[in-house]
C-alpha cells in the first residue's frame, strides 16, 4: 500500500504593510492573500506584527520620544472578533487558502505579538503569543504562555508557528519538534536594523536560524519577512543618526526544506513580492531517518524537557459556595479568560498536540 503524503504550494510575503493603518495592510494583506491562491498556493504566511507594522520606532530612541506612535499603534492593532478580522478570515474562505497571519494583537488594554492560523474554510486553528518579547518590543508587548508552544493537525499537515527570536530558544524549538511539527511559520519583520553593528540582527545569522530549524525539526520552514518602506523611514527616522539606524528595504523571506535547502531564488531584499516553494510532505520521512532530536536521536534518560501548556489567563474568577460578593451585579459578566475569548472570536479546528 502506498501513502500518499500532502503536497502543496506555500507562499511567504515579503512586503511591508500601510504603516500605523489597520484597513489599509488588511487590503494589501487580502491582495496578497488573492495572488497566491492565483498561483496555485494552499498556504500563505504573513511577517511577524505585519498588521499594523513592526514598532520600529522603540529601536530608534528612547520611550518616551517612542509615546506620540504608541496611541496610533494600539488603535491599529487587530481584535479578534472583529470587523477587521472577519475581512481576513472571509479572505481565507473565499479564495481557499490557509492564512498565518502576523499581527499586534489587542486584548482589552495589552497588546501582544500575535501570529493567527486560519484554514482554508475561514476557521481558526490558533491564535497564539509570541512567547517573550525581545528586548524593547517589552515596553509595548505582554506575554504568552506554555499554551502558545503548540503545533495543530490541519488538512496540510501539522503546522506551528513561531516568532523572530523565539528561533534562539532552544527549549522552545524543541517543544515544537517533539509534538512531530511538519510545517513551520518562523515570522519575521525585516533585517533593516542596525545594519553593519550589530551582526546578531542581521539577515545572515535570522536566515540561518529558519534554516537551522528545518534541520533540526525535519520539517519544511516557511519565513516571511518584511521589508521597511520609504514612507516608514520617512514618518520614524526624524534626524540623521535615525535614518542610519533604520534602512530601507530588509526583506530576505525565505522556504526551507526538511534538509535545509532553500526551495526557491530568493527576492531582492527591497524588491516585494511572494516566494513560493512546492512542499511534498513524503520528504520529512527521509530527513527523520537521518536524525530526529525528539525521538530516535534523543537521550530521555539523560535530558528531557518540562513543558507547561496551562493557559496563562490574567483573572480567573471564582467565589466560594454561599458567598456573597457586596455590590456585585448579577447581570454584569465578569471578564472572559483569554480560552473563552479566543472561542467567541472563530470556532477552534483542531486540539494541540
Amino acid at each position: 500500500m502506498t501513502i500518499q503524503h500532502p503536497k502543496f504550494r506555500a507562499a511567504a510575503v515579503q512586503a511591508a504593510p500601510a504603516f500605523l493603518n489597520l484597513e489599509a495592510s488588511i487590503d494589501k494583506a487580502l491582495r496578497l492573500i488573492a495572488e497566491a491562491a492565483q498561483n496555485g498556493a494552499g498556504l500563505i504566511a504573513f511577517p511577524e506584527t505585519w498588521l499594523p507594522g513592526y514598532p520600529w520606532f522603540i529601536w530608534l530612541d528612547s520611550p518616551a520620544w517612542g509615546m506620540q506612535f504608541i496611541q496610533r499603534y494600539h488603535d491599529n492593532s487587530l481584535v479578534y472578533g472583529s470587523a477587521q478580522a472577519e475581512r481576513i478570515a472571509q479572505a481565507a474562505k473565499e479564495h481557499s487558502i490557509m492564512v498565518v497571519m502576523g499581527h499586534s494583537e489587542k486584548q482589552g488594554g495589552s497588546l501582544y505579538m500575535g501570529q493567527w492560523i486560519i484554514d482554508a474554510e475561514g476557521r481558526t486553528v490558533a491564535q497564539r503569543r509570541k512567547l517573550k518579547p525581545t528586548h524593547v518590543e517589552r515596553t509595548v508587548f505582554g506575554e504568552g504562555d506554555g499554551s502558545d508552544l503548540s503545533v495543530y493537525a490541519t488538512e496540510l499537515g501539522r503546522i506551528g508557528a513561531l516568532c523572530c527570536w523565539e528561533h534562539l530558544q532552544p527549549l522552545s524549538k524543541y517543544a515544537m519538534y517533539a509534538q512531530n511539527e511538519q510545517i513551520h511559520v518562523a515570522s519575521w519583520p525585516s533585517f533593516s536594523l542596525y545594519r553593519g553593528g550589530a551582526y546578531a540582527l542581521g539577515a545572515e545569522v535570522n536566515n540561518a536560524a529558519s534554516q537551522i530549524y528545518a534541520v533540526e525539526g525535519q520539517c519544511f520552514v516557511i519565513a516571511p519577512c518584511a521589508t521597511v518602506s520609504k514612507e516608514m523611514v520617512q514618518m520614524l527616522c526624524t534626524d540623521d543618526m535615525k535614518k542610519q539606524l533604520l534602512l530601507e528595504g530588509g526583506g530576505f523571506a525565505r522556504i526551507y526544506a526538511p534538509d535545509g535547502q532553500l526551495m526557491h531564488a530568493p527576492l531582492a531584499e527591497n524588491e516585494e513580492g511572494l516566494v513560493y516553494a512546492d512542499l511534498d510532505l513524503g520528504m520529512i520521512s527521509l530527513a527523520k531517518a537521518a536524525a530526529d532530536p525528539a525521538g530516535h536521536y534523543s537521550r530521555p534518560d539523560v535530558t528531557r524537557l518540562m513543558l507547561n501548556k496551562t493557559p496563562g489567563d490574567r483573572v480567573v474568577a471564582f467565589s466560594l459556595p454561599g458567598a456573597e460578593i457586596a455590590g456585585r451585579n448579577d447581570n454584569e459578566p465578569l471578564p472572559l479568560s483569554r480560552a473563552e475569548i479566543g472561542d467567541s472570536a472563530a470556532p477552534s479546528l483542531a486540539r494541540a498536540a
